[in-house]
């Protein structure tokens, strides 16, 4: 076989996997059911026989996305996984999130691993801050998003005013695929726009598929589950949405403008499976990323890959560190050899993982869209490309502006290994940004956190995981700006009053400040800064370690 024939047959195999292959994340408020929906997705595409409800009773199995201790014990998702899973001939690889609104950092960071977002939202209370915030994020990064109203079998607003909601508070068009029966104790099931045919709701057993029964609208079974009146109803609002809602255009769907709509209820299992199957029709398969080289095509002959999350001690036994890979272009081979764009060494990638939840196994091939687990012992940081080729950089990662900070104090010199250990790996999967003082002679760490929540999750970690008390020490500060100019434009400040001079972990001047009124006092004093409420992204540099 010549160079040419063996190029065109690897392209093929390339772009066959790419168009099998659907990668999205789940965006909500935290309580409107994204760990329900993650499961019974996991459920309907065969990855799991029985799902798990976050807050488990007796002998009920806890959620598979949520692995970490601290989530089973709070019924919370404090982490983000991956979970791969086959369904219909297709490839799905779902960006578990957290679902705690002081842990969207870390959404952040997956979403850039993303090609498709799923909008989650509560039938009774419609858009919350959380949705909102994360919304920005697919937004600026123009990610199709796809909306699940979510428990239609309880008492909710009228349908009409959620998308009413969307269109004026979010600028986004939205195109319901199937339209509700009732709501609440009168929810009766949806009828399909396309098909125009009634799915009837069907309580499922808990934690198991459910039956859908489908039915046309001119069929004279249906009376007998539908109230006339219930139908007649949805079926004057699907008039009225017929004649002035939007039309389905799939590039609108894809540079983000329109979203199309689904109601079911994930806890009793209705409208799963429809909005699965119309996700596949309609989702973007992995697309062409940013570089420096330009926009790289997902079937291009060269492998390339970036970083988007760090996580230590997935399997406690181990005490494994994993660097979750997303691959965007070529084919990944098990023992492949790729260069580290930060540090231009030369990397052997040798079991590498598939992950799902804390489960992992060793996989020999992988493909755009797809997710991997390397081991990490500690050369890989958020935002690394790795490729073959020529030299590549995709876009970093940013970090955005903390807004609490505490001292972490070690009260026991002895375990000062242990400790440093855990900061150390803490601080590289980004469960928190560590600055320092910029007084030589203060070594205590300074944990910089979006939420409370983060800080507890640290020092419990530090406990479980590495064997070490740590206190927290709160600083009054509430925001921080990075300074463009570095640690020149630093030198030429004179005193300054109410905020604090500290460094990052890639050494670069950071201040804090008490409030915003002390911020806006300073830039008045000190226009000639430039002032940054997002960390520069890294490139060529080691990072500081305690």
């Amino acid at each position: 076989m010549s160079l040419g024939t063996k190029i065109l047959n690897n392209n093929k195999e390339i772009l066959d996997a790419v168009n099998k292959r659907r990668n999205f994340a789940i965006i909500s408020h935290p309580d409107a059911g994204k760990t329900t929906l993650t499961e019974k997705l996991l459920l309907y595409g065969g990855a799991i026989q029985q799902a798990g409800a976050v807050k488990a009773r007796g002998n009920q199995r806890k959620a598979t996305s949520d692995w970490m201790e601290l989530e089973k014990q709070r019924g919370i998702s404090i982490t983000s996984t991956v979970l791969q899973f086959e369904y219909e001939r297709s490839v799905i690889n779902l960006l578990d999130t957290p679902g705690h609104q002081d842990f969207s950092e870390d959404t952040y960071r997956t979403l850039a691993a993303a090609d498709n977002a799923v909008m989650l939202e509560d039938a009774a209370k419609g858009l919350e801050p959380q949705t909102r915030k994360l919304f920005e994020v697919c937004k600026m990064r123009k990610i199709p998003i796809f909306t699940f109203i979510n428990k239609m079998d309880r008492p909710g607003r009228e349908p009409f005013s959620l998308l009413d909601e969307i269109e004026s508070e979010l600028g986004l068009n939205t195109l319901p695929i199937n339209w509700p029966i009732g709501s609440g104790e009168e929810f009766r099931g949806v009828i399909d726009r396309f098909s125009r045919e009634v799915i009837l709701f069907d309580k499922a057993v808990r934690g198991k598929q459910s039956n859908e029964k489908r039915l046309s609208l001119e069929d004279k079974e249906l009376s007998k589950y539908v109230e006339r009146d219930l139908l007649e109803n949805s079926l004057e609002e699907l008039e009225v949405l017929d004649e002035a809602g939007s039309k389905f255009e799939k590039e609108e769907v894809f540079n983000g403008s329109l979203t199309p709509v689904f109601f079911g209820s994930a806890m009793t299992n209705f409208g799963v499976r429809p909005f699965l199957d119309s996700f596949l029709k309609m989702a973007q398969k992995p697309t062409s990323r940013n570089s420096n080289k330009g926009d790289i095509e997902p079937a291009s002959d060269e492998f390339s890959g970036f970083v988007f999350k760090l996580q230590a001690n997935m399997d406690p036994k181990h005490r494994d560190r994993v660097a979750f890979i997303r691959v965007c272009s070529g084919k990944f081979e098990k023992d492949m050899s790729v260069k580290h764009s930060r540090t231009g060494k030369t990397i052997r990638l040798s079991r590498p993982q598939k992950i799902f939840g804390q489960d992992r196994e060793v996989v020999d091939d992988a493909y755009p869209g797809d997710v991997i687990g390397l081991n990490n012992p500690g050369m890989f940081s958020i935002g690394d490309t790795l490729y073959t080729g020529a030299h590549l950089e995709y876009e970093g990662i940013p970090s955005f502006s903390p807004e609490i900070f505490s001292w972490l104090r070690n009260p026991n010199p002895s375990a000062f290994k242990n400790f440093r250990k855990g900061v150390n790996e803490l601080r590289e999967e980004g469960a928190v940004q560590i600055l320092y003082d910029f007084d030589e002679s203060k070594r205590d760490p300074i944990l910089a956190a979006v939420g409370q929540l983060q800080l507890e999750v640290v020092t419990h970690r530090l406990k479980s995981e590495y064997g070490v008390d740590a206190n927290l020490e709160a600083m009054p500060y509430q925001l921080a700006r990075w300074i463009s100019d570095g640690w020149p434009a630093i030198e030429k400040l004179g005193r300054i009053f109410n905020c604090k001079i500290v460094k990052d972990c890639w050494n670069r001047p950071v201040i804090l400040f008490k409030n915003e009124w002390n911020l806006n006092q300073f830039v008045e004093d000190n226009n000639q800064l430039n002032l940054n409420k997002v960390a520069p992204v890294v490139s060529g540099v080691e990072p500081i370690v305690l």
